[in-house]
């Protein structure tokens, strides 16, 4: 019974892989770059986006979200809810496009120096890294390095339950930044984003991370949680 344990914490990292292969990553069609340059929908009071959360392990559905413009000026304001859980903290940009607080990570991140949300510009092949510091909320003693690559991959035709749009799908990577949690000697996380203008919001976001406690190897790293957001109505 030990060896057959100890197999199966060696087989453990293989089996996880697999069953993440096994998930169905969202197959848009490739198009061409837009002839005109494209703009993000300016924001404006009122404006919502809902959607559904689902574990990319096992597809469950495990929230409905829904994001709400409500202040529009220096910052702009997005209140979140959850169906399961309530009010979620708020996601803040200052200006447009530009990240100061954002709650899609947990714990919720405030950041000291403002890094882009997506791609300064839209289109495939472009990329860019940023250096930013960040502060846990509720919690400003303390700030922690955080380093950003965003890649633009290509522009792709995409169907979602609030319907067919074209998006830029781009790749953001967090490579080996700092945890509040002493307890991590290793982070790093990552996500596919597919963006569409039209809507100033993305329409999928697929998003997991990695870490590694004193004396765990990378094969053994363990995992935050890996969730795909997809669009189910806009306005």
């Amino acid at each position: 019974m030990k060896i057959l344990g100890r197999l199966w914490i060696l087989l453990l990292p293989a089996f996880l892989a697999a069953c993440i292969s096994s998930q169905p990553y969202p197959e848009g069609v490739p198009i061409a770059q837009p002839m005109s340059v494209t703009q993000v929908r300016p924001p404006q009071v009122g404006q919502q986006w809902v959607y559904n959360v689902r574990n990319v392990f096992n597809q469950e559905l495990v929230d409905v979200v829904t994001e709400t413009v409500i202040a529009v000026g220096s910052q702009v304001r997005i209140a979140r809810t959850s169906l399961r859980t309530g009010v979620l903290p708020e996601e803040i940009q200052e200006p447009w496009g530009f990240i100061l607080q954002d709650p899609h990570w947990s714990p919720p991140q405030r950041f000291l120096q403002t890094t882009p949300l997506w791609p300064e510009q839209l289109v495939g092949g472009w990329s860019g890294f940023y250096r930013s510091r960040y502060q846990v909320l509720d919690y400003p003693n303390n700030d922690y390095y955080w380093g950003l690559n965003i890649d633009a991959i290509e522009w792709q035709r995409v169907s979602v339950p609030a319907g067919d749009f074209n998006v830029l799908l781009y790749r953001n990577e967090m490579p080996f930044f700092t945890s509040n949690d002493f307890s991590r000697v290793a982070n790093t996380r990552y996500e596919d984003v597919w963006l569409s203008p039209e809507i100033g919001r993305w329409v999928i976001r697929r998003s997991f991370g990695r870490y590694l406690w004193g004396g765990m190897r990378w094969n053994n790293a363990l995992w935050e949680d890996y969730l795909q957001w997809e669009l189910v109505s806009w306005k």
